[in-house]
């Protein structure tokens, strides 16, 4: 039996209704920001040649590897 969703049941309707408060709207400008920022900085620097894949170990300021940092 298939039943049917209309868009008022749909979760992204009951979103787009619901008002944020001035703070959940600043937090999320602050994170698409940092998003944004982080984003700008990768495509930036330079391509790895033969590196080890992934993202940057030192992303933390630590160097990481599986999941183990190393302070430096």
């Amino acid at each position: 039996m298939v039943q049917e969703v209309s868009e008022d049941d749909k979760p992204e309707a009951a979103v787009e209704k619901r008002r944020l408060s001035p703070a959940a709207e600043r937090a999320l400008a602050e994170a698409a920001a940092r998003r944004a920022e982080r984003e700008r900085v990768q495509r930036d620097q330079p391509e790895e040649l033969q590196g080890r894949g992934g993202l940057d170990p030192v992303r933390y300021g630590d160097w990481e590897v599986k999941g183990i940092a190393s302070d430096f």
